[in-house]
This record gives structure tokens, C-alpha cells and sequence, in this order.
């Protein structure tokens, strides 16, 4: 497997979500080199593997790192967990090194606090990475809303972000 050698690796984190995926490539702890999100239509899982596919063969990272959907207190729905399981499967068979990471260790890392907020997350990346993601901040959500689709991409970006300060 690669190894993690120095500033300039390159890594792709993908945070999944029931529209798609969001994701962020990034070399070192502070060069995004892109980030955004991808929709699926119909065979969900399927898409989003092509879609992923495209963006290993694109951009060649040595890591992906997604969050850890079967760690204790995840609730995540089971096409999301067998899309995990087989991002996993394409990323050791084309030997890159896959890492996983919790949410509860995700918010503690970020925020100090397990139990912080998605939002509250978001407002700490938009804050790190202003040109790259302030102007992609949604405004909170309200209870009786959907999710913005935008937070896919920090979701993503706060998977990268706890990978390099874990690293």
C-alpha cells in the first residue's frame, strides 16, 4: 500500500449522502485541489461508483478516507453502508490506501465537542477555508427542512481536514 511520505500527498475523501456524494481532493494539509458534490439518479449506488471511478483515475490519490458508517452510534441507512463497504473494496484493489473516520471523532477533533452540530462544523471550515468554501456555507437549517445539498462538501472537506491533523 502507498505511504504517507510527505506534504504533498495527494487524498480524496468522499462523504456519502442520499442524493450522492460529496468529496474534496486535497494535497497536503492545505492545498484543496478540487472539492464539490455529485448527484445519482436511479441505481444510486452504481452512479456514484462510476462517478468515483472517474475521480480515482483523474486525480490518483494515495488515500480515500470516508467516514466510518459501521462505528458505534453511526446511523447510517444500509444502501449508504454497502456503498461504503464497496468504495472500500475498489479503493484496496486498485492499492490505495483507504482510512476511516468516525463522525463522534470528526466533531471532537473540529469543535471540541462530540456532540456539536453539522452547521457549527461547516462554520469552522467556511472560517479555515474561506475562498474555497465560504461562499458554499447554506444557511442553517431549519427543523422542518431537508439537509442543503451543499453539506456534502463539508462533510467531505471535514473528513480531509481530521485525516491531515491525525495524520
Amino acid at each position: 500500500m502507498n505511504q504517507i511520505s510527505s506534504k504533498e500527498f495527494r487524498i480524496l475523501a468522499v462523504a456519502l449522502s442520499f442524493r450522492g456524494f460529496g468529496f474534496v481532493v486535497m494535497e497536503g494539509e492545505k492545498t484543496i485541489i478540487e472539492c464539490g458534490g455529485r448527484v445519482a439518479r436511479g441505481d444510486k449506488n452504481a452512479q456514484s461508483i462510476a462517478k468515483l471511478e472517474k475521480l480515482l483515475d483523474s486525480y490518483r490519490p494515495g488515500v480515500v478516507v470516508l467516514q466510518d458508517v459501521e462505528a458505534a452510534g453511526s446511523r447510517r441507512y444500509p444502501r449508504i453502508k454497502a456503498l461504503n463497504r464497496q468504495i472500500k473494496v475498489m479503493a484496496e484493489k486498485r492499492k490505495i490506501q483507504v482510512k476511516l473516520i468516525s463522525g463522534k471523532h470528526i466533531r471532537s477533533v473540529l469543535l471540541g465537542n462530540p456532540k456539536g452540530t453539522k452547521h457549527e462544523m461547516a462554520e469552522t471550515l467556511a472560517a479555515q477555508f474561506p475562498d474555497e468554501l465560504a461562499s458554499r456555507l447554506p444557511p442553517k437549517r431549519k427543523l422542518w427542512k431537508s439537509e442543503d445539498g451543499r453539506m456534502d462538501i463539508f462533510d467531505a472537506m471535514a473528513l480531509a481536514v481530521v485525516f491531515w491533523l491525525k495524520k
